[in-house]
């Protein structure tokens, strides 16, 4: 049996503190996508930790932890972070094992993403620029460089075949490099690699299903930035929905059971893209600094709007979440009335859906007004949910079909309350 838990926005819905109050449930939680630019952040007894390869199951010494094919893995961020993790006391390295499929990025992949987004100037997409989007540009391109090469004996002819090609492309910008700044961490870090468990992790999860084992699929970024159904081409290179999770880990989606939708009581969005709702103004700046709404990975200012329900339940929809997680209800507590986008206006017609284009300048969201519920960040019991909040949840539990059935009331892992 697979539970899949991923994010219904623009990403940054907190879905590592959610992994991390689920994982003692769970036998094995397995990362299905994405790379070293998630940030997820996970707060233990006032104590933040950020995790942006590991799985957020990492701190409950039970659980093993598997980075599986669809993920692209950074040999040196993979190194500090389960170095960082082992100096906390951390037990890593039995725990951790890595798909023999899943690709590698490489120095000139960093470089590559870099000269790309210069070169698009005032049209950037927000890249990260850790070398994400050009690795799984060779990975589609059939030429990537993959975990299991570690171990071939032409490894170096491989190497230098790949960064060949990148070295070519790189002549095609105006952008100055030293690739070799940036390889010798590399190589330490591959050998670094070359110590840990390196599975195929495909028949290891198909064998735990048969054995009966509890597996957790966590995705990073969210919904909306999905390659193919994302707010294209502001996305993220990878399928951030429930269908990423089959291909990325190498599992049939007969065997998902659950799927776990985290959304923030409001939406955020980082870098570059479409955002119906976004608050540019006081307002936005005040929850901003109220959720703390700065990038775990990037540090950079997180764009702030209200609630989007039409693109809520669209990724509700693609994903066939049965189980809706509500984040940082507590942030809005400061304010004294709340708005909520229940449809759009485009052209005249009333939307209730998402359109193609979000960036059409006649789409108009049209918004419907809340009192806001006070403070409940010290809320321990159901009973004691205030009735605004109640019925903000119910809207949304009507609107979209699906129930709430965990709700944060804070950043701690002791600050969720089971509905």
């Amino acid at each position: 049996m697979i539970d899949v838990l991923l994010g219904l926005q623009w990403g940054d819905e907190g879905k590592g503190k959610i992994v991390d109050v689920l994982a003692p449930n769970y036998d094995i939680v397995a990362r299905f996508q994405g790379g070293p630019n998630a940030g997820h952040t996970i707060i233990i007894e006032g104590k933040k930790q950020v995790l942006h390869l590991i799985p957020s199951g990492i701190f409950h010494p039970n659980c093993i932890c598997i980075i599986g094919n669809g993920v692209v893995i950074d040999p040196i961020v993979l190194r500090r972070e389960i170095e960082a993790l082992e100096a906390g006391g951390i037990e890593v390295r039995s725990r951790l094992m890595i798909s023999q499929r899943a690709h590698i990025i490489l120095p000139s992949h960093k470089l590559l993403d870099a000269a790309s987004e210069k070169e698009k100037g005032t049209a950037k997409i927000g890249s990260t620029l850790r070398g994400i989007g050009p690795t799984y540009m060779d990975k589609t391109g059939r030429n990537g460089f993959r975990v299991g090469d570690l171990l071939s004996a032409n490894f170096e002819e491989r190497y230098r075949l790949l960064v060949t090609k990148h070295e070519r492309l790189l002549g095609l910008y105006a952008f100055e490099y030293n690739l070799s700044e940036g390889e010798g961490d590399f190589f330490d870090a591959l050998d670094f690699m070359r110590t840990m468990p390196i599975i195929n992790s495909e028949q290891y999860l198909n064998d735990a299903i048969i054995a009966g084992k509890k597996i957790l699929a966590e995705g990073a970024q969210g919904t909306l930035l999905d390659i193919d159904l994302g707010t294209y081409p502001f996305v993220t290179s990878s399928n951030t929905t429930t269908a990423g999770a089959c291909t990325g880990l190498g599992i049939s989606p007969r065997h998902i059971a659950k799927v776990y939708g985290i959304f923030k009581a409001y939406c955020t969005r980082v870098g570059s893209g479409p955002f119906p709702t976004e608050l540019e103004n006081e307002v936005g700046e005040t929850i901003r600094k109220e959720g703390k709404e700065y990038g775990a990975t990037t540090g950079r200012n997180r764009r702030v709007g209200w609630l989007d329900i039409p693109l809520l339940k669209y990724t509700v929809s693609i994903n066939g979440v049965t189980d809706l997680v509500m984040t940082k209800a507590d942030v809005l507590s400061i304010m004294n009335e709340i708005e909520y986008c229940d449809t759009y206006d485009l052209h005249g017609e009333s939307l209730q859906t998402c359109p193609f284009d979000l960036d059409d300048a006649d789409l108009k969201p049209q918004y419907k007004k809340m009192p806001s519920w006070g403070e409940i960040s010290d809320i321990t019991d159901l009973a004691q949910i205030p009735k605004t909040l109640r019925n903000y949840m119910d809207m949304i539990e009507k609107t979209v079909g699906v129930p709430i059935t965990f709700l944060s009331v804070g950043p701690d892992r002791a600050q969720m309350l089971k509905l």
